[in-house]
């Protein structure tokens, strides 16, 4: 349904603006991170929002062949468990995960937009590689005994790995020109992509995940 709809909008800019002159700019935009929580092969994974920076490099050649280079980075710790509800047995073990990491994320995009006034709404979709890497963390084990009402509980340094996954990214947004070559770039950029654990004593839940992104930035335009 998002793909018919890019095409039909892409169709709707050729007829409103059959010639429109070509344009570079540079870009860059702070956004809030928001992620989804997944759960697979007895996992938890809760990642943490976070704030991030985003630098784009963007060619607009008409408005149905336009396409970018991006980077961004944002802070990307998570939080593992893998709990039991119940003890099966005479006691039980609930092991926890806190991880430290940085997420950096390389994305080319094809881009469609049209001027209006001082406005140029646009949307794109492309995709590139996220890469996940890991600064530290804990791992907490607690046993259980609800037969003896006793627990005991130790924490040690997490064991981790850099996780790089495919993503694919889509997105919509306006620049709004201030002046003749500065301007402001409000956007909305969503990307979807497999979940990994960092922490290498937790399996992967192996689902597919999404993170929004709420952007609000400066362009200037060449």
């Amino acid at each position: 349904m998002r793909i018919k709809m890019f095409f039909l909008f892409a169709a709707l800019i050729s007829l409103l603006c059959p010639a429109c002159p070509a344009q570079t700019d540079i870009a860059a935009s702070l956004y809030g991170a928001f992620n989804q929580s997944t759960s697979g092969n007895g996992t938890e994974q809760s990642p943490a929002n976070s704030a991030g920076g985003l630098i784009e490099v963007r060619h607009i050649h008409n408005p149905l062949v336009g396409y970018e280079a991006t980077y961004s980075y944002n802070r990307a710790n998570q939080g593992l468990s893998n709990g039991l509800i119940a003890c099966p047995g005479l006691s039980c073990t609930v092991s926890t995960a806190a991880i430290s990491a940085n997420a950096h994320e390389v994305t080319g995009d094809w881009v469609i937009s049209f001027k209006a006034g001082s406005f140029r709404p646009f949307a794109l979709a492309g995709g590139g590689l996220l890469l996940n890497v890991p600064s530290g963390g804990t791992v907490t084990t607690t046993t259980y005994c609800p037969v003896c009402a006793l627990s005991a509980q130790t924490t040690s340094p997490a064991a981790t790995s850099t996780s790089t996954k495919g993503v694919f990214v889509y997105g919509a947004g306006v620049d709004w020109a201030l002046l003749p070559h500065i301007g402001l770039r409000l956007q909305y950029r969503g990307n979807l992509y497999q979940a990994s654990s960092l922490a290498t004593a937790f399996s992967s839940t192996n689902a597919f995940t999404h993170t929004a992104e709420p952007m609000i930035g400066a362009y200037f335009r060449f």
